[in-house]
């Protein structure tokens, strides 16, 4: 039987992925499998595939006939996965030696249903430890605890698919497949359905997922129309969360959080060409409309006046355009 199912999406990324594929080398284990999943690249990447599938043990490549995205990309892997555990690492990441090992038996000795970690990000030859934002260790908890205060960040702020391992009976509940064709922040609404539906959780401090920051061809780099896919994926969070029977309690951690990152593009607008900044500009405005008055209201009033401005600023837009086209 496959104990552990890694899934890992690959699109464009020859100069990384022979990395990533040295260091899922360095964590094989008979009773593990690496789902490799090509999304349709258009570089060398399938070759470097291609060797992988021969010489990785445990190995099995998917390709795409189309693009879809990193969402869709993990969940074709998690589609074909056979362990009773599951796992992701992105194609231009890589692991520290006998990470997995490690990780499968924390979550083993837990019982839980998944388990958050730690991971280094890297920014060119920086290196810098980003911890699970949630301060007890190796203790299973219930989910849900660790959504609030809405004021600090905390763990569902910590989106990161690939810091953590994940029980099987997440896939059977429907929690663990992401939504399909987003483009970014398709970990927001899967990390916020994971704490409000998974029974139980843990955090350890556990390092060895090297995150690879400031890559060019990463979509957190590049201020095309498809960074603007994080309003639906918030939108979704909101929407979800607003039918939750503590929504009263969670909606504002919710809608702080998606009005700070709204604030974030919008504070850097100028990276986005023009025709895309508008298209963020009205798109932002009709979602503050369709956030919950109330709670918007008070959020805004509790956010830093320079991200507030901003917000407040594109509702004020919104608002002239409506009144001189009427």
């Amino acid at each position: 039987m496959v104990k552990l199912s890694v899934i890992v999406p690959f699109y464009n990324v020859q100069q990384y992925a022979p990395d990533t594929v040295k260091s899922l080398r360095a964590n094989t284990r008979e009773d593990f499998e690496f789902i490799l999943v090509d999304d349709c690249s258009t570089d060398a990447t399938p070759e470097v595939l291609a060797r992988a599938e021969r010489e990785l043990p445990g190995a099995v490549v998917v390709r795409h006939q189309q693009n879809g995205g990193l969402a869709t990309a993990r969940n074709t892997g998690i589609d074909r996965a056979r362990g009773e555990y599951l796992t992701f690492l992105d194609g231009d990441d890589w692991l520290a030696p006998g990470y997995f090992p490690q990780l499968l038996a924390a979550i083993e000795e837990l019982g839980c249903d998944f388990v958050r970690t730690d991971h280094v990000q890297c920014t060119g030859r920086a290196r810098s430890v980003h911890r699970v934002p949630h301060g007890r260790r190796g203790t299973v908890m219930d989910p849900r605890e660790a959504i609030l205060p809405a004021d600090r960040s905390t763990s569902v702020d910590y989106a990161y698919a690939w810091a953590g391992v994940y029980h099987r009976r997440l896939v059977d509940r429907g929690l663990l497949h992401f939504t399909h064709g987003l483009r970014t922040a398709e970990d927001r609404p899967w990390i916020w359905k994971l704490h409000r539906e998974a029974e139980s959780f843990a955090a350890v401090g556990l390092l060895g997922v090297h995150y690879r920051r400031g890559v060019a061809s990463s979509l957190t780099q590049i201020g095309d129309v498809r960074q603007l896919d994080f309003i639906r994926a918030f939108d979704q969070v909101i929407e979800e969360t607003a039918q939750d029977g503590e929504a009263d309690k969670l909606l504002p951690k919710a809608v702080r959080t998606y009005c700070a990152i709204m604030a974030h593009h919008l504070g850097q607008i100028e990276r986005f060409e023009p025709a895309v900044a508008r298209k963020l500009r009205s798109l932002s405005a009709a979602a503050l409309k369709r956030m919950p008055q109330d709670v918007l209201a008070e959020v805004m009033d509790s956010m830093d006046a320079q991200r507030a401005a901003r917000l407040r600023r594109v509702r004020r837009r919104s608002v002239g355009a409506r009144t001189v086209a009427a």
